[in-house]
């Protein structure tokens, strides 16, 4: 997401008009979507670990050589260096942790995990924007390189090592007709959607607020920082008592995020839109995290990586066709319009979560269970295998998402 801040910047710096900036966002997102699954796939026997450093290093050299390139073409070859590398990293680094740590810990691991990730998100974008300003884009890219290497050598040196190369946990992979890979389907559609709204606005966020809302170039930076404070903030606040409710929790969040757009879009004035973006980034920051606990939550162990990938593809959809689609209104009808059709995506994306756990009850196998027909009922919410406690209590947006389901009768 680096170019989302230094659209002004890059596209000055790289004699191509901002939309043009904008898609190598798209670049990057769809070099994910189509190489993650099957690299996740071909690279299942090999140690995590090992892959781990590999990929951070490979994303760590794309970054550095995009602040050395000095044409636009070469940097969308670079860019798709690092979106394959991107796209298999997170394939692996949520289950990798998940495999840390007990089932009941699972949720606090991911939300460690993904924490940085959303932090990087509302709080490093914010930071490279002020440094852009300040430095230059490509400075801040070869800064961003530095971290990335420093990362993967902390990796390499610290991180304790998990399932072997051919191990079922790595090797695992869905089949059509799986009763597990509905409610996976459901929350990676549910993200796809979510995502493409949020990255069409997101990405053309500078024009947006210097042209539509009449901010000071200057005010970019630390109207990010606010953003950014406000998304840590309901990142936080996903691992409250306020998100146990899975269906309150992420329709009471998009209808925020969707509020908060169309006060965007309206220009009501410097306060009111200061604070419509505040709280636009305090319900985003919440909901990244809400869906990927769940999708670990309805996925069997053996199965976490390739269910990881599944939404790593759909995260990336929304990423790369909401810039997309962002360049294609910006251009064509101009970037004012673009909170407004964010906030038409949520409501499409919040009625698809009510349908989902309208649905009511989902049967499902005991943990540990391999063969028989032996069910149980889990009310919405409950995690199955773990006690519904106060610390474990994990939103679960879409527990009755597949329905009524049979177990396996191997």
């Amino acid at each position: 997401m680096l170019p989302t801040g230094l659209l002004p910047e890059m596209s000055a710096g790289l004699g191509v008009a901002e939309p043009l900036v904008g898609l190598l966002v798209s670049v990057f997102a769809f070099a994910v979507v189509v190489t993650s699954a099957p690299l996740t796939a071909l690279t299942s026997r090999m140690p995590r670990h090992g892959l781990l450093v590999a990929v951070l290093v490979v994303l760590g050299c794309s970054t550095l050589a995009s602040a050395l390139v000095s044409e636009y073409w070469m940097l969308v070859v670079v860019r798709i260096a690092g979106g394959i590398a991107h796209g298999v990293f997170w394939a692996l680094v949520a289950a990798y942790a998940a495999r840390l740590v007990g089932p009941a810990q699972i949720g606090r691991a991911v939300a460690v995990t993904l924490g940085g990730g959303t932090l990087a998100l509302v709080a490093g974008v914010p930071a490279t924007t002020a440094l852009g300003q300040l430095l230059g884009w490509r400075p801040v890219f070869a800064i961003v390189a530095a971290l990335t290497l420093g990362g993967a050598l902390l990796v390499w040196r610290i991180l304790p090592r998990v399932d072997s190369a051919g191990s079922p946990a790595a090797a695992a992979r869905f089949r059509l007709g799986d009763p597990g890979l509905r409610p996976v389907l459901v929350v990676c559609a549910v993200t796809a959607v979510t995502m493409l709204g949020q990255y069409a606005v997101f990405t053309y966020v500078s024009p947006l607020l210097i042209v539509v809302l009449g901010f000071d170039p200057g005010l970019v930076g630390p109207l990010l920082f606010v953003y950014g404070v406000t998304g840590a903030a309901g990142l936080a606040v996903t691992g409250s008592a306020i998100a146990r409710n899975p269906t309150r929790a992420i329709v009471a969040a998009m209808a925020l995020a969707a509020a908060a757009l169309l006060a965007l879009g309206a220009s009501l004035g410097d306060v009111p839109s200061l604070i419509a973006f505040a709280v636009w980034g305090l319900a985003f920051g919440a909901i990244p995290p809400l869906l990927y606990t769940r999708l670990l939550h309805a996925t069997p162990e053996s199965h976490r990586d390739a269910a990881s990938a599944l939404y790593t593809t759909a995260f990336n959809i929304g990423i790369g066709g909401g810039a997309l689609v962002g360049a294609v209104v910006f251009g064509w009808i101009g970037v004012q319009v673009l909170p407004f059709l964010y906030a038409a995506v949520l409501v499409v994306a919040a009625l698809v979560v009510m349908q989902a756990a309208g649905r009511g009850r989902v049967r499902a196998q005991p943990a540990g269970i391999t063969g028989g027909t032996e069910t149980r009922s889990i009310p919405l919410g409950v995690v199955p295998g773990t006690p519904p406690s106060r610390s474990s209590a994990i939103p679960e947006m879409v527990a009755a998402a597949a329905g009524p389901t049979r177990a396996s009768t191997a």
